[in-house]
């Protein structure tokens, strides 16, 4: 995965207090399933912080940052544009299209938090839905990942990680990530 185009997730919008969570969520969600960096609005630096603190302990490379020009991002994005809407076309649609377009320049998946406006949608490449049903934006991200990249980010390989979770069938295991 780190040797194709840099896939980007831009969190469109963010309510402190009501969407702390979610925002948060995103930002794992994309570190964990073969994203390269997450972009949040200025106003979610918690959630910023939290993602690094992940990334730190559970290893990456992951870039976590902050914007206040979240249209412009979009705007001058220089590669393809995802939107994820429950409004948009079938994933199973058009992800042949995607990942095609991926395999030749960067992507930047949009995920909206509040109401997103009309510039979204006309600025993306690509409205794309998952079930068309309202649902998780998380839920949204996590299965269009896992689409891009056709499971491989599964057995992604953590670089400078402190820590390693061991994959047991029952309890929980987490090593100093040097042991073996």
């Amino acid at each position: 995965m780190h040797n194709e185009p840099e896939v980007a997730v831009l969190r469109y919008g963010h309510r402190p207090g009501r969407d702390d969570r979610m925002t948060t969520h995103v930002g794992l969600t994309a570190r964990a399933l073969g994203a390269d960096r997450v972009i949040l609005p200025d106003n979610a630096g918690h959630s910023m912080e939290t993602v690094e603190d992940i990334t730190g302990r559970f290893g990456g490379p992951f870039e976590v940052e902050l914007t206040e020009a979240l249209n412009g991002v979009i705007r001058n994005w220089e590669g393809r544009v995802v939107h994820l809407t429950m409004y948009g076309e079938r994933v199973q649609d058009v992800e042949a299209d995607i990942r095609e377009a991926h395999a030749e320049e960067p992507l930047l998946v949009v995920v909206g938090g509040e109401k997103v406006p009309f510039e979204v949608y006309e600025g993306a490449d690509w409205n794309v839905g998952v079930t068309n049903q309202p649902h998780s934006e998380v839920a949204g991200l996590a299965v269009f990942l896992d689409r891009l990249f056709d499971g491989r980010e599964l057995d992604r390989e953590w670089e400078d990680a402190e820590n390693r979770v061991v994959p047991m069938a029952t309890g929980k295991k987490v090593v100093p990530a040097d042991e073996e």
